[in-house]
């Protein structure tokens, strides 16, 4: 998990190559099945869309945690 906000029980995981491989989709959905069984969100953000356009990435962040603000 790169970052977790217990006020919101929500995880923001950053996903690099690996995450796109078979053995890696299916370790992610494991622990994010996992996280969820327990209340907590996760929200995953390639890498490679924070390098690009980093703003959108904070932008979309703050969008999903509206609702959960609620």
């Amino acid at each position: 998990m790169n970052f977790y906000c217990p006020a919101l029980r929500l995880a923001v995981e950053l996903d690099g190559g690996q995450h796109f491989e078979p053995q890696g989709q299916a370790y992610d959905a494991r622990r994010t099945g996992d996280l969820e069984r327990l209340g907590v969100k996760v929200l995953r953000v390639s890498n490679l869309e924070v390098d690009q356009n980093f703003r959108g990435v904070c932008e979309h962040i703050l969008n999903y945690m509206k609702p959960l603000r609620e």
